[in-house]
């Protein structure tokens, strides 16, 4: 009698995707704990011998390159974030926590869409009526929108290869399955094999598809990193559940620029753009000024003034805190280092807490400035000038530098009503009509 050949097994890590022959208690390339599940190996298949014609090689520089074809979504700040609109054929990956606003905006964007050809919203976890309860919820009024409740992605690519639609929505993608593999949904092989499936149809068919992805407690899309290689854009939606305002930030575009920004406020309505941001980060109305400074950075090619907010107060333990939020926490360290050295304030003997007004995260050195200006602000107990706004990073000497885009900085301060802005000294010369422009060499000089 003979015996059945064993199925080989490998164990695969959900985070990243790493593989072992054996099972380990923590990933050895992303570190993580606990997150190798065992995955029975695909069949192996004899390789083919291909004979005829291989393809031919294009001179990379020869005619004329064609333009990249977009049409527009109907959201102004959706297509700010996607580059300028939505390109035919792409995938777009869009992640964020649950509840946060993912399916609001996806069915918001089919009604707002305009398109002969037919947009379907595809949902392996809700089913019609609670799609149907949220659309009318949110007014929408395009009857044009189809839905179909399916994991199985056989099917699914039925019905796109049948109905040819200019948009799709995989919602979402951890729900989707093939019954050409073995495991459940959501496990790495099946989200490796189901993406690589949709995108080869979207690239085919010249159909866009939108997929929503969970996130795990890190914040990152659940699943491989090869997820995030495969699609053409990847969209985090970013802020806190409880705010009124969500922030959507692209974090991968191969047809725009990466870290543009999209700004929604929630309501009854579900989620409205927000023409001007800077006005919704700042409040220049408030009486207690202290540990406050205005910055402004740059949000993809978007000029943005933020309010960055310093608590500090005496240590009533040996080891000072240090607490950042939407800050880097290394890079407050860093200036909290040269402030002490180059400008003697002892913040050494003091708990430090920042933080960005709004929940938006800065991450360029152009806020450099604007912190050391709040820290100082609350160490010495004075109140700051909410109508001075901040530009420039700080060396580890204490020097003042300049940054990109200097003069679309102050062409936003100047237009919200700042009087005065301060900047570092630079041989670039820039202009306000109506703010007074301070320009320093050192943080030491400033302070002084």
């Amino acid at each position: 009698m003979l015996m059945a050949k064993k199925e080989k097994t490998v164990f695969v890590c959900s985070e990243c995707g790493y593989q072992s022959p054996r099972w380990l208690g923590r990933c050895p390339q992303c570190s993580t704990w606990d997150s190798l599940s065992e995955e029975i190996l695909p069949k192996e298949r004899k390789a083919l011998s291909r004979h005829g014609k291989n393809a031919p090689l294009i001179p990379l520089l020869e005619g004329k390159p064609r333009p990249v074809q977009r049409f527009r979504c109907g959201i102004v700040e959706l297509d700010r974030v996607l580059g300028g609109g939505i390109v035919p054929g792409s995938m777009v990956m869009i992640g964020g926590d649950p509840g946060i606003g993912k399916s609001t905006l996806m069915l918001q964007m089919l009604d707002k869409l305009q398109s002969e050809s037919p947009k379907i919203y595809i949902s392996g976890e809700e089913s019609f009526d609670q799609i149907q309860n949220r659309a009318i919820r949110l007014q929408l009024n395009d009857s044009r929108i189809s839905f179909m409740n399916e994991t199985e992605l056989e099917s699914i690519l039925e019905t796109l290869e049948k109905y040819k639609p200019a948009v799709v929505i995989i919602d979402s993608i951890q729900t989707i399955a093939s019954d050409q593999l073995d495991g459940i949904p959501g496990n790495v092989s099946q989200l490796r094999y189901t993406a690589s499936r949709l995108m080869q149809t979207a690239k085919h068919s010249n159909i866009s598809v939108f997929l929503v992805g969970h996130v795990t407690k890190d914040g990152a899309i659940a699943g491989p990193k090869i997820l995030e290689h495969l699609v053409d854009t990847v969209l985090y939606f970013e802020g806190e559940q409880k705010a009124d305002f969500r922030i959507i930030r692209a974090v991968k575009n191969r047809f725009g620029p990466v870290n543009e920004i999209a700004i929604f406020q929630m309501d009854g309505r579900g989620l409205l753009p927000v023409g001007n941001p800077s006005a919704l980060f700042l409040d220049l109305e408030r009486t207690d000024r202290q540990g406050t400074a205005v910055v402004a950075v740059l949000e993809g090619r978007r000029p943005v003034l933020v309010e960055v907010q310093a608590l500090v107060s005496k240590t009533q333990f040996g080891m000072p805190q240090r607490t950042a939020t939407g800050i880097e926490h290394k890079r407050m360290n860093l200036l909290l280092a040269v402030l002490e050295k180059k400008c003697g304030k002892p913040f050494g003997f003091y708990d430090v807490f920042l933080k960005t007004a709004g929940g938006l995260r800065v991450d360029e050195p152009a806020a450099d400035l604007g912190i050391c200006m709040a820290l100082i602000s609350s160490l010495d107990e004075q109140d700051a000038d909410l109508r001075t706004a901040y530009i420039g990073e700080v060396g580890l000497s204490g020097e003042l530098r300049p940054v990109s885009q200097m003069q679309e900085r102050v062409n936003e301060a100047e237009k919200l009503g700042f009087e005065r802005i301060v900047l570092p000294k630079g041989k670039k010369t820039l202009r306000s009509k109506k703010a007074r422009l301070s320009a320093f060499a050192r943080i030491q000089d400033l302070v002084s």
